[in-house]
């Protein structure tokens, strides 16, 4: 628990006083654990971009038309289920101002969906070639497939995962985008330039910054969303 510490003198009945105050950081009921990342990026509406999953939130996380780029109505049919509403081609991991930034899908201390739609984490990575780097992640995603305390990482070229139709149907390009294996994606940084040109920044992400671990556990907190995630997802916990 983070605390800030000061003192006063005050004066009681004529005599001076030490007092001290503490300031403390805000704490989150099961903010914090350890776990595991994976990584995905499947171009499907993400679940925390419907009203009836976000809980008490700003509005939903963005959904974006076919070119990644549009926002689109939340009530729009995810692109993976016969709709016209994908993931947003900024909803992929950056850095800024020397801090990396990315979105996830997760499955956070057995929270419900309401709890964990649009919080924030800091990943500190234990082991692999990232070892002690961190990472703020805004969870924008979930999945029946995610285990206790896992977080996906949304990487673009990192595999489809269990929903293969939607990058396919966003991205019908002739030839057809080099998505690599289904799970896990490309395999080297250079095939990140087959991807579609807004995701080749996201994708290479994954061997500069990541340097393709595979798959590194972490120590994990919540914290206050960041103005990077936020301005680009759309979506705030009244709780932060």
């Amino acid at each position: 628990m983070l605390a800030i510490k000061f003192t006063m003198l005050v004066s009681v009945a004529g005599v001076f006083v030490l007092c001290l105050a503490v300031a403390e950081s805000k704490q989150y009921p099961n903010g914090s654990g350890v776990g595991k990342t994976t990584r995905y990026w499947d171009c499907c509406k993400t679940s925390c971009a419907w009203s009836a999953n976000t809980g008490a939130v700003s509005a939903p996380a963005r959904s974006c038309a076919a070119d990644g780029k549009k926002t689109i109505d939340a009530n729009t049919q995810s692109g993976c289920n016969g709709g016209n509403a994908y993931v947003c081609n900024d909803q992929r991991p950056f850095v800024k101002n020397g801090q990396a930034y990315a979105f996830a899908a997760a499955n956070v201390n057995g929270l419900p969906m309401t709890s964990m739609c649009c919080a924030c984490y800091k990943l500190t990575f234990t082991n692999t070639a990232v070892a002690n780097k961190n990472l703020i992640v805004q969870v924008i995603n979930t999945g029946s497939d995610l285990a206790s305390n896992q977080f996906d990482l949304q990487i673009p070229g990192s595999g489809f995962g269990i929903f293969t139709a939607g990058c396919p149907k966003q991205w019908p390009t002739t030839p057809a985008v080099n998505w690599g294996a289904q799970n896990g994606g490309v395999d080297k940084r250079s095939k990140c330039s087959g991807l579609p040109k807004d995701l080749v920044k996201g994708c290479q992400f994954r061997f500069d910054w990541f340097k393709n671990a595979d798959n590194p556990a972490v120590k994990f907190e919540r914290v206050r969303c960041p103005k990077p995630l936020t301005n680009k997802s759309g979506c705030k916990r009244n709780d932060d």
